[in-house]
């Protein structure tokens, strides 16, 4: 019995053992970076740039100096071409908005304030008045029927540019214009001609007529020639 229970233990004690044993890491070793060779053959061009052999004469050393000195200059040259130009650039910016600041601060001109030539009728006989004004190449129509002006006035020169604009108006029975409106659609690029033509309808003078209708329509058209 006792070499049995001693056996056993051994046995017992083996299998232990075994059941124990640890796995050893394992270890993978890699070679140290080689050094790139680009970096030293450039490290070696550099030191042969820098390097001057013993058999060159000085003459080789006062053209590397010169060639240095003349890329200096060109370099220092580009760059105050450069500066001038943006300087030139700047100054002409400035300028502009100068200019473009004085024309908004100038101060509209009111069309209460302008003053234009005036067709009158004073004196004539009314079957003589004629509908149409020539101011040269110039031409003012109206329609207004059984009505003839009093006071026209002439917008024509005050402006540079040309074109036609119909101005459709309201008379009462004074011979008053109440109302001047553009007709729109009209092609024109020049809208201060539009506001003289209608600041002037509004100044014309129509005669009296008590039989009118109290809000009578007509149209004055303003034929504009380029100056």
């Amino acid at each position: 019995m006792f070499h049995i229970f001693v056996f056993s233990a051994f046995l017992i004690a083996e299998v232990k053992i075994k059941g124990n044993i640890k796995e050893e890491p394992v270890l993978i070793e890699f070679p140290d970076i080689l050094p790139e060779k680009e970096d030293n053959v450039s490290e070696k061009e550099n030191t042969e740039e820098l390097s001057v052999p013993e058999n060159k004469s000085g003459n080789n050393l006062t053209n590397a100096a010169s060639n240095r000195l003349s890329i200096k200059n060109n370099t220092s040259t580009t760059d105050k071409y450069f500066d001038d130009n943006y300087l030139k650039e700047v100054n002409d910016a400035k300028k502009l908005v100068s200019n473009v600041n004085s024309q908004l601060s100038k101060e509209k001109v009111k069309l209460e304030d302008i003053k234009m030539p005036v067709e009158t009728t004073e004196g004539m006989n009314p079957d003589s008045i004629k509908n149409i004004i020539y101011t040269g190449e110039s031409n003012i129509v109206y329609y207004l029927e059984n009505r003839y002006h009093q006071s026209l006035p002439i917008p024509v020169y005050l402006t540079h540019g040309g074109g036609k604009i119909i101005i459709e108006i309201v008379v009462d029975r004074q011979g008053n214009v109440i109302q001047a409106t553009p007709i729109p659609g009209q092609k024109i690029r020049d809208e201060q001609i539009i506001e003289y033509a209608q600041t002037a309808a509004l100044r014309t003078v129509f005669n009296s007529d008590p039989k009118a209708p109290q809000n009578q329509k007509g149209t004055i058209h303003y034929n504009f020639i380029a100056q």
